[in-house]
């Protein structure tokens, strides 16, 4: 007869991180989270009993397999509700059929008794539900997961480029904006229409209410630029009553916008070429309403705008930050992190790219001590980096993108080393590579700083639309 003896009991709590299938737990699926309390209820020498119990914290699943690794060589032997295997220090219990089914908030337990070899009775370090390890509370929801965005966006729904929107369908009364920003403004609109303006909103969650009883398209789009810091989208939900719907499908046209503080929409909003006495550049700045975005929206199609103010190929504004350019930050999903790189889901892969650096290359002299001695190296250098950069999109997008290099000025050394690009690139046989050059005299630039103003943008969004017709876009 053994001879018992309570012990301290040894308790494990755990919860689910990650998603990995199992590929002998048919249709079961993996939970989205779980808790388990391994607990050891008894000990004599050489044996022990033990109660586990797990807890599903995801959506339901139809079957489970719970497994862990022994630390000390214990093994089990008899086991109760669950149908075990062991081995070496793996094991593997799988559900015994009639306690398979595991709803969200839902348990399931089994117990067991098992050997010791003299190298005592530690509880195991780590279990696993379905193939995935748990660790104690469910994962953060994804943002994306009802939400569809084209913008350049962490897995955790960070950015930082201009203009990044996410659009929703819900059906109810009201909609919820989670956000964490409390550098940029946005624009919220429902059904098309804009609702509110939102001013470094900080961390909350917007909400939209008084809406008839049915469903509704939900937008948000950031207005302004923050290069020095991410701003964080949580998701859309419902209002009481509600639900969020699933994401409305992307688009089959996709546009990408690659320039500087004219393609942001640098100061659109404003109607004087000094705005620091009319809420500053930043108040006045709106990317949903700069020329890309309303050529893209005409066209139906989803569009980056990857713009940087005050960068440019080879030189910055006035000469500013040396050793740096628009190609430093080319890559980044946040611009502010050194060394990051953005991780196409593979879902972007624009028809057109629409380029338009040089302003800042060309738009002040040369001051002493730049690495240019003269304008003609700087125009040297800014060609050669042109085509470097246009080799990265072509290898990036494959040769049926068609590439459009623009300017904005009708003549002149910008003008002319932007128009030598196009040609360089003609005649090496990327017939693709076009040129736009959209100057025009009713171009106010009544904008901030005298940057474009917003009829300045509508403006050129139409001469961009008219010229995109006469190209055989592959869309």
């Amino acid at each position: 007869m053994y001879r018992f003896k309570r012990s301290a009991a040894a308790v494990l709590t755990a919860a689910l991180t990650a998603a990995v299938t199992i590929s002998n737990v048919p249709q079961a699926g993996a939970a989205a989270g779980c808790r388990v309390s391994y607990q050891v209820t008894h000990e004599w020498q050489g044996g022990f009993s033990a109660d586990v119990n797990v807890t599903n914290l995801g959506d339901p699943v139809t079957g489970w397999q719970l497994a862990w690794s022994f630390g000390a060589g214990q093994t089990v032997g008899q086991l109760w509700n669950g149908k075990v295997r062991q081995s070496g220090a793996q094991v593997t219990v799988d559900d015994a059929g009639y306690n398979g089914s595991l709803g969200s908030g839902t348990s399931a337990g089994f117990g067991f008794i098992g050997t010791t070899n003299g190298s005592g009775n530690p509880v195991p370090a780590g279990f696993t539900l379905n193939g995935t390890a748990c660790t104690g509370t469910a994962p953060a929801p994804d943002p994306l997961e009802l939400a569809h965005t084209a913008g350049r966006v962490t897995a955790s729904g960070q950015y930082s480029w201009p203009g990044v929107y996410f659009e929703g369908r819900f059906r109810g009364t009201g909609v919820g904006i989670v956000l964490n920003d409390s550098v940029n403004d946005y624009d919220v609109q429902i059904d098309g229409a804009t609702v509110a303006s939102l001013v470094m909103p900080g961390r909350t969650t917007y909400w939209v209410r008084d809406l008839s009883n049915t469903e509704h398209r939900v937008r948000l789009v950031k207005r302004t630029e923050s290069t020095w810091a991410a701003g964080e989208f949580g998701g859309f939900v419902a209002a009481n009553g509600g639900a969020v719907l699933a994401k409305p499908a992307a688009r089959t046209r996709q546009i990408e916008f690659i320039g500087d503080s004219l393609t942001a929409g640098y100061g659109n909003l404003s109607t004087t070429r000094d705005c620091s006495a009319n809420g500053g550049v930043t108040r006045n700045t709106n990317t949903d309403i700069s020329f890309g975005a309303l050529a893209a929206k005409t066209l139906n199609a989803d569009y980056q705008v990857n713009a940087f103010s005050g960068r440019g190929m080879v030189r910055n504004y006035n000469g500013g930050e040396p050793g740096t350019s628009y190609r430093t930050y080319y890559d980044r999903a946040l611009l502010h992190v050194d060394g990051d790189v953005w991780r196409n889901p593979g879902t972007w892969r624009p028809q057109l790219v629409v380029v338009g650096l040089g302003t800042n290359d060309f738009s002040t002299a040369l001051n002493p001590g730049e690495q240019w001695p003269a304008q003609d190296s700087l125009v040297t250098a800014y060609k050669s980096a042109y085509q470097g950069f246009l080799d990265k999109l072509r290898t990036r997008y494959g040769p049926a993108t068609t590439i459009v290099v623009s300017v904005p000025e009708a003549s002149g050394t910008f003008a002319d080393a932007v128009r030598q690009v196009v040609q360089d690139r003609n005649s090496q046989g990327d017939s693709r590579v076009r040129h736009w050059n959209y100057s025009d005299p009713a171009l106010d630039r009544l904008g901030c700083d005298w940057h474009f103003s917003a009829r300045d943008h509508r403006l050129i969004a139409g001469k961009l639309g008219d010229y995109l017709a006469t190209l055989p876009l592959a869309w």
